[in-house]
């Protein structure tokens, strides 16, 4: 069975308009692709600064298109729980991996490797939604459902965690359940560490961190957890 070929290239016209949520995936995937290229050889306090700006895009990106997309690609696609279960593992080892480069030391041996594969991973990830999923998408949804989507996906992306959260289910409900609180606790960490100098910033991002990891290990975010991505 032949399938259509990949959207990178096609216009916004093709796509269902520039509010399609395949307009805006691109979009994202774009800037990804700058990020990644601003990454390639940096270290230290630098380094970090990139990956924090790929964790913001990267995290709410893929939550969104867990609880919005995936879900109707499910449906929508007799293979579809095959091919978003693949791309759920790729989310689930950003998530390792983000993880582990915060554990890492600049001067860890171990550093190179895990940013390689990180970036190899998140390029593979694009490349499987921009070149297998999506293409079949357009074909089975007109313009206003993309549109839909589109606006439904911006909407849980400004709502969603920013930080890696390995061991919450890549599936409803147990997504959709902790997205919330994850999200104000991430972004809460956002704003205190972008003011590490002040005085108790640093010890009030560690608080949020702790209780960001009770709201993940609680059974209610690993509600809908598949033996593909469990952590």
């Amino acid at each position: 069975m032949t399938h259509p070929s990949t959207i990178a290239d096609r216009p916004a016209t093709e796509l269902g308009g520039r509010r399609s949520v395949l307009v805006r995936q691109i979009a994202d995937h774009t800037r990804l692709d700058q990020l990644l290229h601003e990454l390639d050889g940096t270290t230290g306090d630098a380094q970090r600064a990139v990956l924090r700006r790929v964790d913001r895009l990267v995290f709410s990106h893929a939550f969104a298109e867990e609880v919005v997309l995936w879900p109707v690609l499910r449906r929508v696609l007799p293979d579809g729980a095959e091919l978003t279960t693949q791309v759920e593992r790729e989310h689930q080892e950003v998530n390792d991996l983000i993880a582990e480069l915060e554990r890492t030391p600049d001067d860890d041996p171990r550093r190179t490797a895990l940013l390689d594969r990180l970036v190899t991973v998140l390029r593979e990830d694009v490349r499987d939604e921009e070149d297998e999923l999506f293409p079949r998408l357009r074909e089975r949804l007109d313009d206003r459902a993309l549109r839909r989507l589109g606006w439904a996906w911006a909407v849980v992306a400004r709502v969603s965690p920013t930080r890696p959260h390995p061991t919450v289910a890549r599936r409803p409900p147990g997504n959709a359940l902790s997205g919330l609180p994850l999200s104000v606790l991430d972004r809460g960490r956002d704003h205190l560490d972008a003011r590490a100098g002040l005085p108790g910033a640093r010890a009030a991002s560690a608080l949020l961190a702790r209780l960001a990891g009770l709201v993940e290990r609680t059974p209610a975010a690993r509600h809908g957890d598949t033996p593909a991505t469990h952590r």
